[in-house]
């Protein structure tokens, strides 16, 4: 596939007409003996992903050719001069994610800027800690992994063409489902590596200080979580319920538990939101 504005803009890209995992590719690329070839930024992607994974061990599978399925390697540090602390690494996963809601907002925008007639203006949101929504369902999910020695591994799927009979639960959706009838891969792709490599340098440039590089700010902006009911599934079988009310400097979310009206600080959990 010819992707001339995504290949301008990437460091290096290497499009796969099929392939098992974007993130398991880019992994063996990245440390194996051609390694020094693929440099911080590096992109692998797809349109056809059969063994796609999300948070927790679940798989994510999509009809082929109407998804985008795209890994980032993040090199860390950067030199030996600049690495980023180890618990800054978690904001990495709402990185990506505010480069996605982006994304999906101009593509969206810009399909209700062409429309005569608009009923009913999609909403897009980036929920805690690693999904975009579409009135609040889901378009696209993003996995980061840690390559030991290596970096980061960040891959995000987005559903483009997706019919609703094809999507793979009912909780999800498409751009083509939310208005978005003739969206181009390469323009999202472009656009998501864009707005990823800007964020990314700019965290940094700071030292892995979200406050200071404006990344806390923009993912507070974006978060539909926050101000919502939920409920939170901690790696440890605990489940907290209350309101999303704050994303503190380490990335993590703060919930004012229901029951007694106590912050509870959460690094890693799955999140439900909540019907009001």
């Amino acid at each position: 596939m010819k992707l001339p504005i995504s290949s301008a803009v990437a460091e290096r890209l290497e499009w796969l007409h099929r392939v098992g995992s974007t993130n398991d590719a880019l992994r063996e690329r990245a440390t194996g003996p051609d390694a020094a070839a693929w440099p911080d930024l590096s992109v692998l992607a797809t349109d056809t992903q059969t063994q796609g994974r999300g948070r927790l061990g679940r798989t994510w599978t999509a009809p082929a050719g109407k998804c985008l399925a795209v890994s980032v390697l993040l090199r860390q540090p950067i030199d030996a001069a600049s690495p980023l602390p180890p618990d800054r690494l978690g904001w990495l996963p709402l990185m990506a994610g505010a480069a996605m809601t982006q994304v999906v907002r101009s593509l969206i925008e810009g399909e209700v800027g062409h429309a005569t007639r608009v009923h009913h203006h999609p909403v897009v949101s980036l929920k805690w800690p690693n999904d975009v929504l579409i009135d609040g369902a889901k378009v696209s999910g993003i996995l980061s992994e840690l390559v030991p020695s290596t970096g980061v591994i960040i891959g995000a799927g987005l559903n483009i063409s997706l019919a609703e009979g094809e999507l793979p639960v009912s909780t999800a959706t498409s751009l083509l489902l939310a208005g978005v009838e003739h969206a181009s891969l390469d323009a999202a792709l472009a656009g998501y590596l864009i707005n990823l490599s800007r964020l990314y340098e700019e965290f940094v440039r700071a030292d892995g200080d979200a406050v200071a590089s404006g990344l806390h700010a923009l993912v507070t902006a974006l978060c539909g979580t926050l101000g919502s009911p939920v409920l939170a599934e901690l790696p440890g079988g605990e489940v907290v319920s209350g309101i999303a009310r704050e994303i503190d400097e380490l990335g993590r979310i703060g919930i004012d538990r229901g029951s007694d009206g106590r912050r509870v600080v959460v690094a890693a959990a799955d999140i439900t939101h909540l019907k009001v």
